[in-house]
């Protein structure tokens, strides 16, 4: 009550004893939880009310019996909940004392009664108080742990219970401090009332807000660092052993599913007990990603990187069946510690992202391990494409109008090629988005090969013509096994779709078609009229005699517009110089569209 604890104030004040008293009654408060710790971690009480102990001889060791390990543990805990209670009781009392002393006046005099104590440079008791119980607890449960390896294992194995129970206490002295202004409003004398009013604004102890150089938080969880660094190290332990056990030395093959199993769920386990705490969380988050990394290491040592990894002549080899088996256990990894991640309730953002950047890790392993595989498939098809210069294209229509074959022979051995790679290799994969992700960007880029070759075709006939466009037809039906809809490649698609019209049109109809430089870039357009020029009018790379794989070299290497205009201007200036050399009349009559479309191009890239 906040009337008679005032009253008593003010009579010692009128005694001249205000600061003795009050610095008694807080040293006895100190004595008294010093008390209580002592007796919450007595390994002598705690055995006896585990046990009816027999009376053992002189010098026998106050300790649980084998069998009794899980009822002392049961009284630990009981003490430490007790225990608990009492701290925030005295620190209930040592608040509610500093709040009155902070706005308690004497009638006469008006002196502030903190005024009294501040004497010796102490204003706030609550602070001097607090120091003290967290260097006790500090002291206490050192000297305690240190002479009882029961206690010392039970703090350690069971942190995140110990952990709970400082985090409900620190919980409960914040609500404390809340509740206190509300007690003086509705119990104390009117003239009493008029005095603690403004305490609503005031009401910030060392409980609310923390001091510059001093967190009470930081102060009370001191004393429970080498319990967590001990649960820590057992817990990064408990994570690696099921990895250990699975990859032993000299092993071939990944975990199997039950194995990977046992390691996720201890993952969760983990996750799931460090709950209480947002830096526990962190911490064992920490771990897992550790955990992650070690998996990751030890899938790496079993991938084969011979040269049968990348062979796509044959079935798949031992070294490729084995990179599956390794690619397809990090994905079953990395889905089941995404879900588990995910299933976290209230997971801290910052546990989270450090486990992400772990999965991140597992899931360019994953690509690196199939990459040998794609590199190969993907020279193979360039490979195939660039066959269709052997084929000629300079034949004119036959009589009915029609192409003799469906489609040309590079194109059919395409066609075989990519389906069997996907039968043969990639159907063994179960990440099946991931494969796709992978094989998207390859028909991409067959895509891009095979327009590019042919734009390259010269001579090309009506007859030619008429067979590009079916290999143009088929073309979306050879790279449709390596995508979840051809429609999905974006861009590329919608080249396929722009150029095969070009073929029938007139140069002009071409010049001013609207899918260049939006859809198909310039330079490709420019490369395909060289083929309705007069063999006078070299292509770029005939004039600088390179083989068409060179300059399909020289167009990766620089997949800049402007470097390819630059070439392609270069071709259209030899032209030039060699009908002036040979005192020509005219030019052919592509060569001022040709022209007309360069300006068009470099003035777009302005």
């Amino acid at each position: 009550s906040p009337t008679q604890v005032g009253t008593a104030l003010q009579v010692f004040y009128n005694l001249g004893t205000l600061k003795d008293t009050i610095t008694n009654v807080v040293d006895g408060y100190c004595s008294v939880l010093e008390e209580n710790i002592k007796n919450a971690l007595d390994i002598k009480v705690l055995t006896q009310s585990s046990q009816t102990v027999t009376r053992g001889g002189p010098g026998r060791a106050a300790m649980p019996t084998p069998g009794n390990t899980a009822a002392f543990r049961a009284a630990l805990w009981t003490n430490m909940e007790k225990l608990m209670d009492q701290i925030c009781a005295a620190c209930g009392q040592v608040q509610h004392l500093q709040k009155l002393l902070t706005k308690k006046r004497d009638p006469i005099s008006h002196v502030c009664f903190i005024e009294e104590i501040v004497k010796d440079g102490q204003s706030d008791i609550l602070y001097k108080f607090w120091t003290a119980v967290t260097q006790t607890l500090s002291s206490q449960f050192q000297s305690a742990t240190d002479s009882s390896m029961f206690l010392k294992q039970a703090f350690e194995g069971e942190y995140p219970k110990l952990l709970r129970l400082y985090n409900d206490l620190w919980k409960r002295l914040q609500q404390y401090s809340q509740n206190i202004q509300r007690n003086f409003n509705t119990s104390g004398s009117p003239d009493l009332f008029a005095e603690l009013q403004q305490m609503e604004e005031d009401a910030q102890d060392i409980f609310m807000q923390k001091k510059q150089d001093y967190d009470p938080e930081k102060a009370l969880k001191d004393s429970l660092q080498q319990y967590e660094a001990a649960y820590l190290s057992k817990s990064l332990s408990r994570l690696f052993d099921p990895i250990n056990l699975v990859f032993p030395p000299g092993g071939r093959n990944p975990p199997s599913s039950d194995e990977l199993d046992s390691i996720i769920k201890t993952i969760a386990s983990e996750l799931n007990v460090a709950a209480v705490d947002p830096d526990l969380s962190l911490a064992v988050a920490k771990n897992v990603a550790k955990t992650i990394q070690l998996y990751g290491v030890k899938s790496e040592q079993l991938l084969s990187t011979q040269g049968d990894a990348s062979q796509v002549i044959g079935p798949l080899t031992e070294g490729q069946r084995r990179n599956v088996a390794v690619v397809n256990s990090l994905y079953k990894l990395h889905q089941a510690v995404l879900k588990v991640v995910t299933s976290q309730n209230s997971f801290p953002a910052a546990a989270e992202e450090t486990i992400t950047t772990a999965l991140k890790a597992v899931h360019d392993l994953m690509g690196s391990a199939v990459q040998p595989l794609l590199n190969s498939v993907g020279d193979s098809v360039e490979a195939i494409i660039i066959t269709m210069h052997q084929e000629d294209f300079s034949g004119s229509l036959s009589s009915s109008g029609k192409p003799d074959v469906p489609c040309s022979l590079y194109m059919k051995e395409l066609q075989g090629f990519i389906g069997r790679v996907m039968s043969d290799y990639f159907r063994h994969f179960e990440c099946f988005d991931f494969v796709f992700d992978n094989t998207e960007a390859m028909a991409q880029r067959a895509i891009e090969l095979f327009i590019r070759n042919a734009s390259l075709i010269r001579p090309l006939g009506e007859g030619g013509k008429m067979r590009l466009a079916a290999d143009f037809a088929q073309m979306e039906l050879a790279v449709a096994p390596l995508c979840r809809r051809v429609s999905d490649l974006g861009k590329s698609y919608r080249q396929l779709r722009s150029f095969r019209p070009l073929l029938f049109q007139t140069s002009e109809h071409i010049a001013n078609s609207p899918a260049l430089g939006e859809v198909i870039p310039f330079s490709i357009i420019l490369q395909f009229l060289f083929t309705r020029a007069p063999p006078e009018l070299k292509s770029p790379f005939q004039r600088a005699e390179w083989s068409i794989a060179r300059y399909s070299q020289w167009l990766d290497d620089h997949p800049s517009e402007k470097d390819r205009l630059a070439l392609i201007r270069g071709a259209l200036e030899a032209y030039v110089q060699s009908v002036r050399a040979r005192e020509g009349k005219e030019f052919a009559p592509v060569y001022p569209i040709m022209v007309q479309l360069l300006q068009k191009a470099v003035s777009a890239l302005q």
